[in-house]
């Protein structure tokens, strides 16, 4: 009963913004503080708020008494407090914000209308210029006040109150006239749209004849598209043949380099073993090279058919009926074929061809001008029409 007389007289002095009164109450506090049992928890809040008041640091004797607690201890709203306070105090206003509002929360949960907690958040918020909730909470916390009817926190939340109202009636007068501003603008961008649209209709009656010539144009750009088309798949089939002779060379090459390996070593073998006879016996021999070279021919024939098939007929075709060329049993191509075969490839010079066919230069020439005599087109064309034998523009 005591401690709630004390109680009672330290929460009024509490109300008035007089030192004096302040006094009185902490007074009071120092009695309730002397009649409670220590270890219980009302002590203990109210040990905190004397420390709190007095200007010391009990954030985490604070921090415990509010663990202990949930919204709905009328406490917990004190305990809050007191730590926004600090933190407050602090220049902290992020925690400060934070506590203020736990214990906004629990003076609510609670009914307790003398909330001291809206009217410290509404002063963060205008600090921090976010006029909207400042305003907000302020409106709440004069409310608050009023229905209080407590005189200290009426004056001090007026008084708040006009600067927090004159700032959010400032920011919504700058909103209106941005407003207006922007509505002139819309107006001005309208009559602007208006005039774009009648411009455009009138373009689009003088685009009419550009879009039909577009048409036609467009037409024959994609059949020029078309023949580009065509001319990159016969580009892609010329670079397959290359590609194919490109292999064909590698193989062949390597092929070779594995021969003159295995004849060194038997030259080798028999040097070491002083077989100077048999030695020069292969040296003279040119049974090697011959049969290297009919290999050698055999499978440019194999490779140039497989990728000209029909070159036997098509060159025939060009040469009067009695001089064409009948190939013997197993004969692929023979000397004047593998000449004009060459030719085919784009290898037109005699000396590349004699040394390619180990002829000399006058037979090959030869050979060039009898079948340009018996040609049934115009000597002069008959190698550029060979040039053209297998050509793939030819086909359908």
């Amino acid at each position: 009963m005591v401690g709630t007389y004390y109680e009672t007289f330290s929460t009024l002095y509490s109300q008035y913004n007089n030192s004096s009164y302040f006094r009185k109450s902490e007074q009071y506090r120092d009695s309730l503080l002397l009649v409670l049992d220590p270890s219980s928890f009302q002590y203990r809040v109210n040990h905190a708020a004397k420390l709190v008041y007095g200007g010391q640091d009990t954030e985490q004797e604070l921090l415990s008494l509010l663990r202990e607690t949930t919204d709905e201890n009328p406490e917990r709203g004190l305990i809050a407090y007191l730590l926004g306070f600090i933190h407050k105090r602090q220049r902290n206003l992020g925690l400060s914000e934070y506590y203020f509002m736990i214990s906004a929360i629990a003076d609510l949960e609670n009914c307790i209308k003398e909330n001291a907690s809206f009217l410290e958040l509404a002063l963060i918020y205008d600090e921090t210029s976010n006029i909207n909730k400042a305003h907000k909470f302020m409106q709440v916390a004069v409310d608050d006040a009023l229905f209080c009817n407590i005189e200290f926190r009426i004056s001090k939340a007026s008084s708040s109150y006009r600067i927090i109202n004159a700032a959010y009636q400032a920011k919504e007068k700058k909103q209106k006239s941005n407003l207006q501003i922007s509505l002139i603008a819309i107006s001005i961008l309208l009559a602007f749209l208006a005039a774009g649209i009648l411009y455009i209709y009138r373009q689009m009656k003088r685009l009419s004849f550009i879009r039909k010539e577009l048409y036609r144009t467009n037409r024959k750009l994609s059949e020029l598209n078309n023949d580009l088309t065509t001319a990159n798949d016969q580009l892609k089939e010329s670079n397959l043949i290359k590609e194919e002779y490109i292999a064909h060379f590698f193989d062949l090459c390597s092929t070779y380099i594995d021969k003159l390996e295995n004849y060194r070593k038997t030259l080798n073998k028999h040097a070491s073993n002083h077989q100077i006879d048999e030695l020069f016996k292969l040296l003279r021999s040119t049974a090697l090279i011959d049969n290297e070279l009919g290999e050698l021919y055999r499978k440019f024939d194999v490779i140039f058919l497989s990728l000209y098939p029909s070159f036997v007929e098509e060159f025939n075709a060009l040469q009067l009926k009695e001089e064409q060329i009948v190939l013997k049993q197993g004969e692929l191509l023979n000397t004047e074929l593998r000449i004009f075969a060459l030719i085919r490839l784009g290898i037109t010079d005699s000396m590349k061809i004699a040394g390619f066919l180990r002829y000399s230069i006058s037979t090959i020439y030869n050979y060039r001008v009898k079948a340009r005599n018996n040609a049934v087109v115009p000597r002069e064309q008959f190698e550029e029409q060979v040039m053209k034998i297998g050509n793939y523009t030819q086909n359908p």
